[in-house]
């Protein structure tokens, strides 16, 4: 785990430095400080950024490369106030919006909505990238959905306010003409569509019904992840020591700790927030399911947000256990999960494969953020089962038609399905595409769950009603 952290770690350095060594010299030259600059000093002294999607783009489109998609998205303090920052760099492609660029600005006005964090744009941008205007502009979640969110936004309450810092162009001038209140950066900042109009933010004050108590650490470190996790995710361990070593105190009040042991479920404190956790212990049966389902429904009856740590292969399959009702049992957590309106929160801390990425609150079913470990894997099955499911259908084909199908030819056969599920499943390769937000250090994960829960919990609550579960 040390040796995949430290990777972490390299490569998010080098995606911080932007553009290249010219583009960033060209920009400072102009008098301009660089974006992530720019974020350390609007932020409130000595409080954290919570960053968003760092690999966006990576290796997404070959040679041409966008680090961290050419914008910066997360959530800072900005006098006492939490706040969505959204940053462009002009030192990445001048600014201009790559698809996974839209997609990026759309993920960071989505958190805003969904938490209801008012919105601060950092404009520095040329506009849509015209080379690929056909992938940005035309469709519904294209570049036009940036305004359309900014209308709503507005219009729901949510400040929307835009600092012009450099170059605003063709359809991003409509950032700043479109929020609340925008600031045009003296002699620095250009908007080539007309001016923004000035409008008096909105004032909102929302009360939250959670209750807090004073914070305390966990009583052992964090840094022990490393070895109680490791890189194999063969190797089996168990989820308490991970809940132990995020949680206030490391207090957990396990709920029905005897029944259905896949699954353990219970309540904590994160940096004082109270938390319902549900994490794997090996694959799910009726009985996890079941508990699972139980345990959804109560957080949701008492206003309490969930984490899921998701370490998960899937349901349990075979004639028995479909007898035994896996499969509605198993609807029932993912009607759970679905319908759940609390505020949920998803750390994929292994393996992530087939319908338990449903039931453990995959992207799909809107978790308000999702983390990866450096370790996870996220796909629908492992490589090697792929390539034997495939490679079975393959032989029994060849077995109708009267051919032989060798055991040479089946490894040769598995080889490159195994490499292509290894290379498509490596959290890498889902942050490139934002179907996450961000690959973390495991030692910070509770301090990421705690910035999260903190902006999660600007939001009201509203009440949940289940869908129907079968019986």
């Amino acid at each position: 785990m040390q040796v995949l952290v430290d990777e972490l770690k390299s490569r998010t350095e080098k995606i911080k430095l932007g553009g290249g060594e010219k583009a960033r010299k060209l920009h400072t030259s102009r008098g301009k400080l660089l974006p992530r600059e720019r974020i350390d000093r609007l932020l409130d002294p000595g409080t954290p950024f919570l960053e968003f999607s760092q690999f966006a783009a990576h290796q997404l489109y070959g040679k041409d490369e966008v680090p961290a998609g050419g914008i910066i998205t997360g959530i800072g303090r900005v006098s006492g106030v939490e706040c969505v920052i959204v940053a462009n760099d002009a030192t990445v492609k001048g600014g201009t919006y790559y698809p996974v660029t839209v997609k990026k600005h759309l993920r960071a006005q989505e958190i805003a909505q969904q938490n209801c964090l008012p919105c601060i744009y950092l404009v520095d941008s040329g506009g849509a990238n015209l080379p690929r205007q056909a992938d940005v502009f035309p469709d519904r979640d294209h570049f036009g959905r940036i305004f359309f969110n900014q209308a709503r936004l507005s219009s729901e309450g949510i400040a929307q306010i835009a600092v012009v810092m450099g170059s605003c162009t063709a359809g991003g001038a409509y950032v700043p003409a479109m929020a609340d209140e925008s600031i045009i950066v003296r002699k620095q900042g250009t908007i080539f569509l007309g001016g923004p109009p000035l409008v008096v933010a909105h004032k909102w004050i929302i009360k939250i019904d959670v209750t807090t108590e004073p914070t305390e650490p966990p009583l052992y470190p964090a840094d022990e992840l490393y070895g109680i996790v490791g890189d194999n995710l063969k190797r089996n361990f168990d989820v308490r020591e991970v809940i132990a070593r995020i949680v206030d105190g490391s207090k957990f009040d396990e709920f029905k700790a005897f029944y259905g042991d896949t699954l353990v479920t219970g309540f904590a404190r994160i940096f004082g927030y109270p938390v319902g956790i549900i994490g794997n212990n090996g694959v799910l049966f009726s009985e996890s399911a079941k508990k699972g389902t139980h345990f959804i429904e109560l957080c949701c009856q008492r206003n309490i947000p969930l984490i899921f740590l998701q370490n998960i292969t899937g349901f349990m399959v075979g004639r028995e256990y479909e007898a035994g009702g896996i499969a509605k049992d198993g609807a029932k957590m993912v009607t759970a999960v679905a319908c759940a309106n609390v505020p949920k929160i998803t750390v994929i801390i292994g393996g992530s494969y087939g319908a338990g990425n449903y039931g453990m609150c995959g992207r799909a079913y809107s978790p308000r953020f999702l983390y990866m470990w450096p370790n996870s894997r996220i796909s629908v099955m492992g490589g090697e089962q792929a390539a034997t499911v495939l490679a079975t259908i393959t032989k029994d084909q060849r077995a109708r038609e009267g051919k032989e199908f060798t055991a040479e030819q089946e490894a040769a056969m598995k080889e490159p399905i195994v490499r292509r599920f290894e290379e498509e499943g490596s959290p890498y390769y889902s942050s490139a595409r934002l179907w996450d937000d961000g690959i973390i250090d495991p030692a910070d994960t509770r301090l990421v769950l705690g910035l999260s829960l903190s902006a999660a919990l600007n939001a009201p609550m509203k009440k949940t009603h289940f869908g129907v579960f079968r019986m």
